[in-house]
C-alpha cells in the first residue's frame, strides 16, 4: 500500500474540484497531476530499491545493511527534493511547453504547479519511509501513514477549495501540507520501529561506502529510465486525450482515477511480493520465491477480477460521485468499459513488477519498459486516427499488456538464479 498515496490523493482533489469546479478545472487538476506523476514517479526508484535492498538484507539477518539502505535513501530523498524546490523554473517551463491544454486549462494548472512543489521534499523522503516498512513487512505501520496523509488531504480539500472556495489553489496546498505532516509521521513510526529491534552503531563511513553507493546507483539509473518510460506512456495517454478536447481530457482523467485507485489495491499485493521474493533471495530459498510467487499472484487475479466487475457495474455511480458535470459524465461512461478491461490485464504487469523489484533484477525491468512503451506508441499512432479516443484506450489496455509480456519472458532466468535449500522458511 505504500503507493496509496499518490492515487488517494488523485481520487480525493478530483473528487472535491470535480463538485465544486468547472471542466477547466477538473481539466487542470489533470495536467497538473500529470506533472507530479512524472516528478513523483521519477523518483520512483527511491521506494523500490530501498524496498529490494532492505528485504534482502533483512532475509539475510544483517541489521546494520537495513540501516545503512534506510540511511542512504534518506540522504537521497532530502537531496533531490530541495533540488526540485531550486529547479522549479525549468520543471515549470518545460512541462507546460510540452503539454497541449487549453488557455484557461493550462493556466490554473500553472497555479496548482506553483503550489503543489513546495510538498516535494516530504513526497520523495516519504518513499525511503515506505520503502523500508515495505521491506519490513511492516504493513499496519504502512496503512497507518497512508490513512492519516489522506485523511488530512481529503480534509484540507474540503476546507480550502470547498469551504473557502480556493479551487485549483487549495487543492495544491492541501495536498503539499498533507506531504509534510506525512513526513513527520513517517519519521515518528521508523524511530519507534529501529528503537524496539537490535542494537546496531551505524558507521557512517559506510553509508557513504563507495562500492555500495555505485551498485545502489546503477539500480537507481535502471529503474529511472524504466519509470521514465512508463510515464512516458501516461502522458502520451493524457496528451492524446487532450487533443480531442477538454470534456475528453476530463472523462480520461476520471476514469484514469478509477485505474489508480484499482491500482493501489493490486500494489498491495505486489508489495507483498516485493518483499517475500526479496526475503527469499536474501535467505537464499527457492521454495519461499515459489511460495510467495504463487500465493501472492492467486490474490491478485481474484481481486483484479472483484475490481474489474465492480468498475464495469459501478463504475456508473463513481464517476457520478467524483463529477456532477454532464458532459464529462457522459464520455466517461462511454469509455468506461475500456477502464474495467484495463484493470483485469494489469493485474500481469504488477505482479511481475513486485517480482523484479524485490530481487533487485532493475535491467530486465529498464528493457521491458522501454519495448513496451514503443508497441504502445505503435498501437496509438495506428488506431488513433481512425478511432480517436476508443483507439487510444485500446492502445492503452494494449500497452499493460506488452508490460507483462515483456518482463513475463524473463521469470524463468530469474527463477533459476534463486538458491534452493532443503528445508525453506515458511509464509
Amino acid at each position: 500500500m505504500a503507493n496509496a498515496s499518490a492515487p488517494l490523493l488523485g481520487l480525493a482533489d478530483t473528487a472535491v474540484i470535480g463538485r465544486t469546479g468547472s471542466v477547466e478545472a477538473l481539466g487542470a487538476i489533470a495536467l497538473g497531476s500529470l506533472i507530479f506523476s512524472f516528478v513523483y514517479w521519477s523518483f520512483g526508484f527511491l521506494r523500490m530499491t530501498t524496498t529490494g535492498f532492505v528485504a534482502q538484507a533483512d532475509g539475510a539477518g544483517e541489521e546494520n545493511a537495513v540501516r545503512l539502505c534506510l540511511g542512504r535513501a534518506l540522504c537521497l530523498g532530502a537531496t533531490f527534493g530541495i533540488g526540485l524546490l531550486l529547479l522549479q523554473a525549468p520543471i515549470h517551463g518545460a512541462a507546460f511547453w510540452l503539454l497541449d491544454g487549453s488557455a484557461e486549462v493550462e493556466a490554473q494548472a500553472q497555479v496548482y504547479f506553483q503550489y503543489r512543489i513546495w510538498g516535494a521534499p516530504a513526497a520523495l523522503a516519504t518513499y525511503a519511509i515506505t520503502g523500508t516498512l515495505i521491506g519490513l513487512e511492516r504493513s499496519r505501520m504502512l496503512l497507518a501513514l497512508q490513512v492519516l496523509i489522506n485523511g488530512l488531504n481529503i480534509a484540507l480539500d474540503v476546507y480550502l477549495a470547498g469551504y473557502l472556495g480556493l479551487g485549483v489553489r487549495g487543492i495544491a496546498l492541501g495536498t503539499a501540507v498533507a506531504e509534510w505532516v506525512g513526513l513527520l509521521a513517517g519519521g515518528a513510526m521508523l524511530w519507534l520501529l529501529f528503537k524496539g529491534r537490535a542494537a546496531t552503531r551505524l558507521d557512517w563511513k559506510e553509508l557513504f561506502d563507495t562500492e555500495a553507493l555505485r551498485g545502489l546507483f546503477g539500480a537507481q539509473l535502471d529503474i529511472l529510465i524504466r519509470t521514465l518510460f512508463l510515464l512516458a506512456g501516461f502522458a502520451w495517454f493524457t496528451n492524446q486525450g487532450a487533443r480531442f478536447g477538454d470534456t475528453t481530457l476530463a472523462a480520461n482523467h476520471v476514469l484514469l482515477q478509477l485505474v489508480s485507485f484499482s491500482a493501489f489495491v493490486l500494489d498491495g499485493f505486489a508489495f507483498a511480493t516485493e518483499s517475500l521474493v526479496g526475503r527469499a533471495q536474501g535467505q537464499k530459498d527457492r521454495g519461499l520465491f515459489d511460495r510467495a510467487v504463487r500465493l501472492t499472484w492467486e490474490l491478485a487475479v481474484i481481486s483484479a477480477m472483484l475490481l474489474s466487475m465492480s468498475v464495469a457495474l459501478g463504475g456508473g455511480a463513481a464517476v457520478r460521485a467524483l463529477t456532477d458535470l454532464a458532459e464529462v459524465r457522459q464520455a466517461s461512461d462511454q469509455f468506461l468499459p475500456y477502464a474495467a478491461v484495463y484493470i483485469l490485464l494489469s493485474v500481469g504487469a504488477f505482479q511481475l513488477d513486485g517480482i523484479f523489484i524485490g530481487t533487485t533484477r532493475t535491467k530486465a525491468m529498464r528493457n521491458a519498459s522501454i519495448a513496451s512503451f514503443a508497441g504502445f506508441l505503435g498501437l496509438s499512432l495506428i488506431l488513433t486516427p481512425f478511432y480517436l479516443n476508443q483507439g487510444l484506450w485500446v492502445s492503452f489496455v494494449g500497452y499493460v499488456v506488452l508490460r507483462a509480456a515483456c518482463l513475463g519472458v524473463q521469470m524463468p532466468a530469474l527463477r533459476g538464479t534463486i538458491g534452493n535449500r532443503a528445508e525453506g522458511a515458511k509464509i
